[in-house]
């Protein structure tokens, strides 16, 4: 699947096969993540694979009760490390949550030209998860993604073009709000 191919169907799933993830395409994911762009190429960031069952139950738990991303058999904990990021972005602010941002994206559209499902969970409770992964003080834990097969096979397809806001009112040419 080529990568316009992958965006236009990537889609938040949040119903999973409990079809294991085989370890070459587990492999492929964090090369992805490996592979991802940062500000000046600091890579300030640690991605936690959570595969045991009874942590991503919690995780579940401390992601504000969304027990429905422990059916997934992998959770991917984006951490981010402030310390290591570009800190001069936009003049006023660090790199890092970017970053890792960029990197979990590029994850997001891997794992659907895979035929995996992903869902970006921002809600959680991040010191509870920090201890129970054990992620350092001076980390961020930025966001977290279920990933597995879907249940559904239909929930990775392209977006109704009705869904998304007309061009004008998300584009500029030259200065805001001309057209």
């Amino acid at each position: 699947m080529d990568v316009l191919t992958a965006i236009r169907n990537r889609r938040s799933v949040r119903s999973y096969t409990e079809r294991t993830i085989p370890a070459q395409l587990l492999e492929r994911l964090r090369q992805v993540l490996r592979s991802a762009p940062s500000a000046c190429n600091y890579q300030p960031w640690h991605f936690v694979f959570v595969m045991d069952p009874a942590v991503r139950r919690e995780l579940g738990e401390l992601a504000n009760g969304q027990q429905w991303i422990a059916d997934a058999p992998l959770i991917v904990v984006g951490c981010a490390n402030p310390d290591e990021a570009y800190p001069g972005m936009a003049g006023r602010r660090s790199s890092v949550e970017v970053d890792v941002a960029i990197a979990l994206d590029h994850l997001t559209l891997a794992a659907v030209a895979e035929g995996l499902g992903t869902c970006w969970i921002g809600s959680f409770d991040e010191g509870a998860v920090r201890s129970l992964l054990g992620v350092p003080a001076g980390f961020e834990i930025v966001a977290m993604t279920p990933v597995g097969y879907p249940s559904s096979p239909g929930l990775n397809h392209p977006l109704e073009e009705q869904l998304r806001k007309p061009a004008t009112e998300i584009f500029s040419v030259n200065r805001y709000g001309q057209q």
